[in-house]
């Protein structure tokens, strides 16, 4: 056995009270194998204690923390090695791939030092030799011009091939385990698919282990072996992968497979953990969509450029975004679809006009109540920004982590002047809490007391407290786990029946579209490329780049029982 994990517990020095340390258990005694040359996936909701445990492995783990039990890899307890015996082990034998390539790469070196220093180090190469071989690891991992991109430096390469930078430095030393902490989690569908395609090739042809660790039963059940399902700090379920998908044992894995939006459902609403748990229904599936429904937004040959720099002096135009066109109906959903870089996004925030100080050209038309979006000014547009709102993707970086809660939903009620009072805007806010489900106690509180779904239920409520007609969702729920988004979906569901809302659905994610959209819009190199109702596309893809977006979604396992 590779590696086996024994009754490991973890937990968290808090703090003293009364003069009693304080420790939260993150990890109750956790118990799995990973066997030599397999993939174990990890699977769970944020707060499982799934990356807990697998950063345990080789202490990767605040200084606050406390682990007990047994992490044998080859037969050596890792629990009682030293720093030093561990310094020796990171990155020759156990290396790790995380999910944030921005944040793990070193932004100050080139690509060529970040490779180079593991085997400079763990294997004694000379820098000549080391460049070499990083030549080679780039050209492995499917970096296009790898001689060329040794110069580069981590912003300069799109988040895939960051991805691929940070494999490619986890290969370096050929480790016998690869730890891999959701990996694909920020990339979009095409992107994952190629990075997964890639490990999955990678751990065949070096002959390694892969602790693979995920919120997505869909991703791990086309890559794994065996799967460990955790809740709560500990194993809920522990299987080969086919009996997970065909036969699961546990409420909760029947759970996390269910509140999966999928391409072949036509459920109009998702379940989420707690109810499946107590069997409890989804719920009513809402208003049907009326097709006569008045047009809130149409759009006309929308385009944006942005000045790019070209040599010393000069500089050149890019085109972004290269004629939309779309009208969207009251209640209705237009769902926007595309890889990283196709314009999707772009052509949200120039609706919203979010882009015009960084320079470039727009152009086109964007007709909103009979008045172009693109040409007002002045209180003219402040008056319309109340009507037409965004919920960004990250809802960590969206939120002021200095106001609390409460001053985080009056502000915007202040500045356009809703509510009589400071006592009449605050019940407004309470109201609105309410609605996105949190209660009136998260009002004295700040962002970094809530979890990322509740924080993107506080975005969605501060949008609602200038009463919009319209708002421009991007990539809103990505960031989510599956449970959780599929409580936020359910969520913007309900308030579109409610106040007759029209989105702009932002994604990647097909799957999800398929689920909120009534119409979608597929982009590729800021041009059109596709346009239909959600149920025609899905159904018969006109062009091949549909198809390969549908093609990329993740479908879990598909084996048969037995």
């Amino acid at each position: 056995m590779l590696l086996s994990i024994q009754d490991l517990k973890v937990a968290f020095r808090m703090g003293r009270v009364d003069g009693q340390m304080q420790r939260q258990l993150a990890v109750k005694g956790v118990s799995f194998d990973v066997p030599e040359n397999s993939t174990v996936a990890l699977v769970g909701e944020s707060g499982s204690g799934k990356s807990v445990t697998a950063m345990s492995v080789l202490n990767l783990l605040p200084s606050n923390a406390e682990r007990e039990g047994r992490i044998l890899f080859q037969g050596r307890d890792l629990l009682q090695a030293s720093m030093r015996e561990l310094q020796a082990i990171r990155g020759k034998d156990i290396a790790c791939v995380f999910q944030d390539p921005m944040s793990s790469l070193n932004p100050v070196f080139d690509v060529a030092t970040q490779i180079s220093e593991p085997l400079r180090k763990h294997l004694g190469l000379s820098r000549r030799q080391a460049l070499v071989r990083a030549e080679e690891l780039l050209h492995e991992v499917g970096i296009p011009e790898p001689r060329r991109r040794l110069k580069a430096y981590p912003h300069e390469m799109s988040g895939g091939q960051q991805q691929r930078v940070m494999i490619a430095v986890a290969l370096a030393c050929s480790p016998k385990l690869l730890i891999a902490d959701e990996p694909t989690t920020a990339l979009d569908v095409t992107i994952q698919r190629q990075v997964m395609e890639l490990m999955a090739r990678l751990k065949e042809s070096h002959r390694m282990s892969l602790l693979f660790i995920s919120h997505d039963l869909g991703v791990v059940g086309e890559i794994s072996d065996q799967v460990v399902v955790m809740r709560h700090g500990q194993v809920r379920e522990n299987a080969p992968v086919a009996q997970i998908f065909n036969a699961p044992q546990d409420a909760y894995t029947k759970a996390l497979l269910a509140c999966r939006p999928s391409l072949s459902d036509n459920a109009p609403r998702l379940m989420v953990i707690d109810d499946h748990i107590a069997g409890r229904a989804a719920g009513s599936p809402g208003k049907a969509k009326d097709p006569d429904a008045p047009v809130v937004l149409e759009v006309s040959g929308l385009k944006k450029s942005f000045w790019l720099k070209d040599g010393l002096f000069g500089r050149r135009e890019f085109q972004a975004v290269k004629g939309v066109s779309f009208k969207l109906r009251k209640g209705h959903t237009l769902g926007v679809v595309g890889e990283s870089g196709s314009g999707k996004t772009t052509m949200g925030l120039a609706l919203l006009r979010l882009h015009e100080q960084t320079g470039g050209t727009m152009s086109g038309q964007a007709l909103f109540d009979g008045r172009d979006l693109l040409t007002l000014g002045g209180a003219d547009w402040q008056q319309m920004r109340r009507r037409i709102q965004v919920v960004f993707q990250n809802p960590y970086a969206s939120l002021n982590p200095r106001f609390t809660i409460g001053q985080t939903l009056r502000e915007p009620m202040e500045i356009h002047g809703i509510g009589a009072s400071t006592a009449d805007r605050e019940a407004r806010a309470v109201t609105l809490l309410q609605k996105v489900g949190l209660d009136e106690s998260a009002m004295a509180k700040y962002p970094h007391e809530f979890s990322g779904g509740q924080r993107q239920r506080i975005a969605i409520a501060r949008c609602l407290t200038l009463q919009p007609e319209v708002l421009v969702l991007d990539e809103a729920v990505s960031a989510l786990d599956v449970s959780v988004q599929a409580q936020v979906l359910n969520l913007l569901k309900d308030l579109q029946d409610e106040f007759g809302l029209s989105y702009i659905f932002i994604s990647h994610d097909l799957a999800v579209v398929k689920f909120i959209a009534d119409e979608v819009l597929v982009m590729q190199n800021g041009d059109v490329v596709e346009q239909a109702q959600t149920q025609a596309l899905i159904a018969a893809p006109r062009e091949e780049y549909t198809r390969r977006l549908l093609g990329a979604v993740p479908r879990g396992y598909q084996g048969q029982a037995g």
